[in-house]
């Protein structure tokens, strides 16, 4: 097992602290300088790494090195002449404090799409390079379309960062863990097996992953190469017939997992596997690979050399949605771990809120300090959102030292975190009362609650997809014509990322929901300026008891919700009962864990309404 230490202490700089600006003029310069080299008139440089992933380690922080932009998605248009910096929403305020705005144009993508920007602003006949293993074909193409109509030609280039980074940090050299049977319920070779199956209904000689989180769970390894998420970075090719080949880092493997791994797979370096792409399809083969997820580079290797191209989603992506039993037994144990801190959290927070002098960094460090109690925590999910009063309406609000709000007692105060368990993963939002609220919080406090629980008591057919009950939760917003802006819910996986694929519940999912699918229901209400609301607990999708070919939903989740801030009259009795029960089980669950004090807060905190 890799030396996993505690929950590491959070930092927390503002965005402006984790870059300079004033390094942003020599860097474009530099690239201009290769640009000129090599012969083409611009590069696009996009923050994601060649695995696509929500983080990405250092070493390919490509774009925050060139612009000083550090947020989670981005993307730079770097010419002879113009540089711009494509952001969403989320960020308009960030980007143009971390980047030199003399230089680089920040512009919002809910507006201006990349594509037409470009199209309009580079000459007919340009040539703008990108490199083909930061870009999948799906993602790329709308951006292709626009420039290739404006007569602009798209061709992939060497990165000219990586040739101008002097001194760029090594890559990840955390090892490999090799999960045992306890913790993953099935075998590598039971879940070859189904992939294998999948495979052939589809012809495919070949599969081609590229998403670390696949590749961890069709393996069973996990490992520290990013922030937050548990991914080993490699690649793997399995063959309809054989034994597969993983590609990762070769200092990553120890003679413990490598003599774990040679069973069931051939173990070869990262550097090989564009030479192992065009060997496989050299033989003509049928191979499967995900346009959205895999780089370019990989769909050019295969095609160049004679494959017949599979462009499917990954085949891994729905099975390891649908967690076994012994995965869900884990999620289980993460919840309840989980739910222990939380309550020793929550009974703190209600101790030391009335007194005026919390601050969002305080609740975060005594959040995590509790999670951090228990020995089989690894880190957190993601990095905590702490939004007190104003901030809390920031869905995707990040402390920093610069922004940290001191709490004033009577204010709401919206707490959205997770942990990583060995056994499984977690994420959970409490919207807490710092003294009395307004009937106005009140009321849309209950509604969001009243959203929850509509999700968690929901039965629907074997079909139904996330986008049909996502109006569940937001019917009694729009009663009073309010909603809120983003999803009802994301997957989530099992000791890997918080953040999982292919199902969910929003308008935008469509994949249907199957048993075992461990999901959020996270409801909120934001009114800007002033407080936010947001009630989140994790789901299981399971088969109903009473009603063949039906599914619903078990809450995994076990923690208190605020009671204060509750308009009881607003929930029928139907909902009360479902409240009292919840809660009943959470003082049933969590309360033996505790000690004398905490307990009898939970017992208070936990009391039928």
């Amino acid at each position: 097992m890799p030396d996993y230490k505690a929950i590491p202490d959070a930092k927390y700089q503002s965005f402006e602290e984790k870059s300079d600006p004033t390094q942003v003029a020599p860097r474009l310069a530099a690239v201009r300088t290769q640009l000129a080299a090599m012969g083409i008139d611009g590069i696009l440089i996009p923050r994601t790494d060649v695995h696509q992933g929500e983080y990405v380690p250092d070493s390919d922080a490509r774009l925050a090195y060139l612009t000083g932009f550090t947020g989670s998605a981005g993307l730079a248009a770097v010419t002879a002449d113009i540089a711009a910096l494509f952001v969403d929403s989320r960020y308009t305020l960030q980007a143009p404090a971390q980047t030199d705005t003399a230089l680089v144009t920040v512009l919002d993508t809910t507006t201006v799409k990349p594509g037409p920007w470009l199209a309009e602003h580079l000459p007919a006949g340009a040539r703008l390079g990108f490199d083909p293993w930061l870009h999948t074909p799906g993602r790329l193409a709308p951006i292709r379309e626009a420039l290739e109509n404006a007569g602009i030609e798209l061709i992939p280039v060497e990165n000219p960062v990586d040739a101008i980074w002097d001194d760029r940090p090594d890559a990840p050299k955390g090892p490999i863990e090799v999960l045992g049977h306890n913790r993953t319920g099935k075998s590598t070779e039971a879940k070859l097996a189904e992939l294998r199956t999948t495979m052939s209904k589809d012809g495919a000689d070949a599969v081609v992953l590229t998403l670390p989180e696949s590749l961890c769970w069709l393996f069973n390894v996990r490992g520290r190469d990013v922030p937050h998420n548990p991914f080993v970075l490699g690649f793997a090719i399995v063959p309809a017939e054989g034994t597969p080949t993983l590609f990762v880092a070769d200092n990553k493997l120890t003679d413990e997992n490598r003599q774990a791994l040679e069973g069931i797979a051939e173990l070869r370096d990262k550097g090989e596997f564009e030479a192992a792409l065009a060997q496989l399809a050299a033989a003509e083969s049928s191979v499967w690979f995900d346009p959205e997820t895999a780089p370019i580079r990989v769909k050019s290797v295969l095609a160049d050399a004679g494959a017949r191209l599979i462009e499917k989603r990954d085949p891994v992506l729905l099975p390891k949605a649908r967690k076994n039993d012994v995965e869900l037994a884990g999620m289980r144990e993460a919840q309840k771990l989980d739910g222990i801190a939380v309550a020793k959290f929550l009974a703190w927070f209600d101790e030391a809120a009335p007194h005026g002098d919390l601050t969002e960094i305080d609740i975060v460090k005594m959040l995590e300090s509790f999670r951090r109690d228990e020995p089989t925590a690894v880190d957190i999910s993601f990095e905590t959102i702490s939004g007190s009063g104003p901030n809390g309406a920031i869905v995707h609000y990040r402390v920093s030292e610069k922004s940290n709000r001191g709490l004033n007692p009577g204010e709401l105060m919206l707490v959205d975190s997770g942990g990583q368990y060995l056994s499984g993963t977690t994420d959970i939002t409490r919207t807490m009362a710092s003294g009395p609220a307004t009937d106005e919080q009140k009321d849309r406090f209950t509604r969001v609650l009243k959203g929850m629980i509509a999700i968690s008591r929901a039965r629907f057919p074997a079909g139904t997809a996330g986008s049909q009950i996502d109006a569940l939760a937001r019917q009694f917003l729009w009663q009073i014509g309010k909603t809120y802006n983003h999803g009802t819910g994301h997957g989530v996986g099992a000791f890997l990322s918080v953040h999982e694929g292919p199902a969910g519940i929003a308008p935008s999912y469509t994949v249907p929901l199957e048993a075992g699918m461990v999901l959020s229901n996270e409801p909120g209400y934001y009114l800007e300026g002033q407080y936010g609301i947001r009630i989140e607990n994790l789901i299981v999708v399971q088969e109903s008891e009473d009603f063949p070919g039906y599914l619903d939903f078990e809450t995994l989740t076990l923690a208190p919700i605020d009671r204060r801030l509750i308009a009881v009259e607003l929930l029928d009795a139907a909902e009360r009962d479902w409240l009292n029960a919840y809660h009943a089980r959470v003082s049933r669950e969590i309360g033996p864990h505790l000690d004398t004090q905490t307990r009898g807060w939970l017992d208070q905190a936990t009391a039928p309404i």
